[in-house]
């Protein structure tokens, strides 16, 4: 919606996809920073060697006085900044204000040296570029940092009493040059959200169902696994519901392929908003069943949660003639497994435990819901059903 839409401003709408981008954007160019700020100590050192060679001695010792005092710090707290662990945190709120009395502490310079007869105005114009295209900053910091140098240079070379017509020339050199400077950046920086926001999408597809639009396959399983390495170092509880759409076959013959592919859809868009949580989440699971994992949740929080799946279907009031339920309406059926996932066991068990589940619920007559959690520590992963209907069986 943000790609459709457009982001004139060099902002996106929702706060949390501009937090990412922002981040992606530092973590992105940490290294190309790292590098232009070297490279800016060369600038810094190489103009100081030319001006030694070119200046009067007498001003040798305020400029290299700036050079120390001013220039050398800034570059060395953005360094240390960048290689630190304060990086992303800091180094947005930092950096502007050491753009800006970089770029004012260069002025000062380029006033000294062409109250020396020697003009200096090309650094200042590499000042205001190195601002906007080199430090990593978005275009308003950058804007304004610029801005800035722009406006103290008339003010100090007015100060130190440098003839109007060289003020007038070279403030017009650094307005053309503040205005290519911000063209490139608007441009790089609308590139850059560009790209993000298309590989952001790349990334979103790749991780949903193409029919539903909820999670797919492969993001439940790096889900499952990622939360039951973390449910078991945190001694959490973790539960896995199945859902399997009651008589869809019927369904799809009753009323062809296109409604029965709605109704997945609608059925998706129910059991999502039931996984609301951060490390929740409802995915289809294959054909007309879906698994919503829910972590640290009880055994009766799963109970409820199935309960207001089962109701939230039944609100879609979707027709299914081949259901046997009152009303002839669509109906799902309900497999929970609640576990205490252990380091040394695997996910596997616990999907295969809420199949169980579920292949019990549809054993007793569908639309009901049937938990197991217990049975977990009696699991033969493979084997279970397969012994429970032996057992079954000779029960009979």
């Amino acid at each position: 919606m943000q790609l459709q839409r457009g982001f004139p401003r060099l902002k996106f709408d929702d706060p949390d996809l501009e937090r990412r981008f922002r981040r992606a954007h530092l973590a992105k160019n940490r290294a190309q920073i790292s590098r232009n700020l070297m490279l800016g100590i060369g600038f810094v050192i190489g103009f100081s060697a030319l001006t030694h060679v070119v200046l009067p001695g007498a001003v040798h010792g305020p400029l290299d006085l700036i050079r120390l005092t001013v220039l050398g710090p800034i570059f060395l707290i953005a360094l240390i900044l960048v290689h630190s662990r304060l990086y992303q945190r800091w180094y947005p709120i930092v950096c502007p204000y050491g753009a800006m009395l970089f770029g004012v502490g260069v002025v000062v310079l380029a006033v000294i040296a062409a109250s020396q007869g020697i003009s200096l105005i090309a650094s200042v114009v590499l000042a205001m570029i190195y601002n906007y295209l080199m430090l990593g900053l978005a275009f308003r910091p950058a804007l304004s940092a610029s801005l800035l140098v722009l406006v103290s240079y008339p003010i100090i070379a007015t100060l130190a009493g440098l003839p109007a017509s060289q003020r007038l020339v070279d403030v017009g050199v650094l307005l053309f040059s503040n205005a290519i400077g911000a063209i490139v950046c608007y441009s790089l920086e609308r590139a850059n959200r560009t790209n993000f926001l298309e590989s952001q999408l790349l990334i979103e597809t790749a991780r949903r169902d193409g029919l539903t639009g909820i999670a797919n396959r492969r993001t439940f399983d790096e889900h499952l696994d990622r939360v039951w390495a973390q449910a078991a170092r945190e001694g959490r509880p973790l539960t896995l519901l199945m859902i399997d759409i009651d008589h869809f076959k019927s369904y799809n013959d009753r009323f062809g392929h296109q409604a029965g592919d709605e109704c997945l859809r609608r059925v998706a868009w129910s059991l999502s908003s039931h996984a609301r949580r951060p490390l929740d989440i409802a995915a289809r699971y294959g054909g007309e069943e879906f698994a919503m994992v829910l972590y640290d949740a009880s055994r009766q929080h799963a109970e409820d949660m199935a309960r207001q799946i089962q109701a939230g279907i039944e609100a879609l009031a979707i027709a299914h003639a081949a259901s046997p339920v009152s009303g002839k309406r669509l109906t799902v059926s309900i497999g929970i497994a609640c576990v205490q996932p252990m380091s040394d066991r695997s996910h596997y068990g616990f999907i295969q435990l809420a199949d169980e589940a579920l292949y019990a619920a549809k054993e007793r007559g569908r639309n009901c819901i049937v938990i197991m959690d217990k049975e977990y520590g009696e699991l033969t992963t493979g084997s279970f059903r397969k012994e429970a209907s032996a057992e079954a069986g000779a029960a009979h």
